[in-house]
């Protein structure tokens, strides 16, 4: 605590008095300003996309037992850097030039999306498979998931890259 020196007037010696402070509106103005912030400030709610996922109804069967036909999807392979490739291709037919490469920008995945499915000969079974590597980033494959949702497609899929796309992914990164 500070302490105040008063000197006597007759004989020249200090008195030394503490100095109390009282610190309740202090503490009083720090809780009111506290609650003032809390409760006029917003708290930022995440944003959440809803993946569509099927119901748990035992009478459920799966969709399709075959493999799609390749003009019926569209494959994105999500890759580090902030690249993204795409096919249309099956085993057999995947080659270097055949793995095309897009970028974020604009609505590019979007055109691709559109593009595809226009082209697609059933176009009630059209479906995305989406491919992440493991260097591709989490930003990425949000980006991509609003783009899927900026198509407005509904059949989408997440999958592990296969062996023979990661091989062809693999040249074409070099």
């Amino acid at each position: 605590m500070a302490e105040v020196i008063t000197q006597e007037r007759s004989g020249g010696k200090q008195n030394k008095k503490p100095i109390k402070i009282d610190m309740t509106p202090m503490v009083d103005l720090n809780f009111l300003l506290l609650m003032f912030f809390m409760f006029t400030s917003s708290f930022t709610k995440p944003n959440v996309m809803d993946l569509g996922l099927p119901g748990k109804d035992e009478n459920s069967r799966p969709i399709n037992d075959k493999v799609i036909d390749q003009r019926n999807q569209i494959t994105f392979i999500i890759g580090e850097n902030n690249r993204i490739f795409y096919h249309q291709s099956n085993e057999k037919d995947l080659t270097e030039a055949g793995l095309k490469e897009t970028d974020y920008n604009g609505l590019n995945v979007s055109k691709i999306i559109s593009n595809a499915y226009e082209k697609a000969p059933k176009k009630e079974i059209f479906t995305i498979i989406v491919k992440p590597t493991d260097d591709a980033n989490y930003k990425n494959f949000v980006d991509m998931m609003d783009n899927i949702s900026i198509s407005k497609k509904e059949r989408y899929g997440i999958s592990d890259i296969k062996p023979w796309e990661k091989k062809v992914y693999e040249n074409v990164i070099k």
